[in-house]
């Protein structure tokens, strides 16, 4: 167990939050191997319906720790191998957070650079501070880029886009990463706990069991064809006329009323 990755449910909702804030929530070897714990996890607990992740304090995650990079304290392994072996099963995070079969959401105030950024960008939906700030920031140390921030990046942004933010290193502003499809609302800090929250319940509430195979249609439009996209959207568009949401929900728009949803 650590603290540095903290967990809560309340309404069907599971909040993930970050816990370095001395460090920006810079990653750390117990932090990555907490959240490769409680993802799969949290992706299997019919209990929840929609996991948000955030960090504590005025950051949301700062990426790699650069302390640690500095001192050569990083990577525990020796040798070129075992360092990208290591480094490959805590980007298993990022995976996590994209194809867990439910919605995540990033809540994100202050600082989302590097490979926080990334995970930012691996969640489904994210929602922004104005205090927000993005920076892909691997060029600063000399990095590559790590946790799919390129496929993720470029998925959102165009390639051309993706290749100047990870050349340049530049900082977005939250008002700019709006308008470039980074993020999907901009609320004012001191709403953003209440906003995200409110976003994640309704979801969370919503048709569970279409929500799950909606995010698998998403997933798989990024990179299949348009004709094994339409053979998977028939075959699940099928199976969730089965069930008892998608039934609840034709008679409640019968009858003039919102629909109560139990996620079977």
């Amino acid at each position: 167990m650590t603290n540095d990755l903290l967990e809560s449910v309340k309404d069907g909702v599971a909040v993930l939050t970050l816990n370095r804030p001395d460090r920006l929530n810079a990653m750390s070897g117990p932090m990555l191997d907490a959240l490769l714990e409680a993802l799969p996890r949290l992706g299997a607990d019919a209990g929840v319906g929609v996991v948000v992740l955030t960090g504590a304090g005025r950051g949301f995650c700062a990426g790699g720790d650069v302390k640690a990079m500095a001192e050569g304290r990083e990577f525990a392994e020796t040798g070129l191998e075992e360092k990208a072996h290591g480094l490959r099963s805590k980007m298993e995070v990022s995976r996590l957070l994209h194809e867990i079969p439910k919605p995540t959401i990033a809540m994100v105030r202050g600082a989302a650079a590097g490979a926080g950024l990334s995970m930012a960008l691996a969640c489904d939906l994210r929602v922004a501070g104005e205090s927000a700030k993005f920076a892909t920031a691997f060029a600063r140390v000399g990095y590559s880029g790590d946790f799919g921030g390129s496929w993720f990046l470029t998925q959102l942004v165009g390639t051309a886009k993706a290749r100047e933010l990870y050349y340049t290193a530049e900082i977005v502003d939250a008002r700019q990463a709006l308008a470039l499809g980074i993020v999907n609302r901009v609320v004012a800090d001191e709403k953003l706990d209440d906003e995200t929250l409110t976003l994640a319940r309704k979801l969370a509430q919503g048709p569970r069991v279409a929500l799950r195979y909606m995010k698998r249609n998403m997933n798989a439009a990024e990179t299949q064809t348009l004709a094994q996209c339409l053979d998977l959207e028939a075959m699940h568009h099928t199976r969730t006329g089965f069930t008892e949401d998608h039934k609840e929900a034709a008679r409640a728009f019968v009858e003039k009323r919102e629909p109560v949803f139990r996620g079977r």
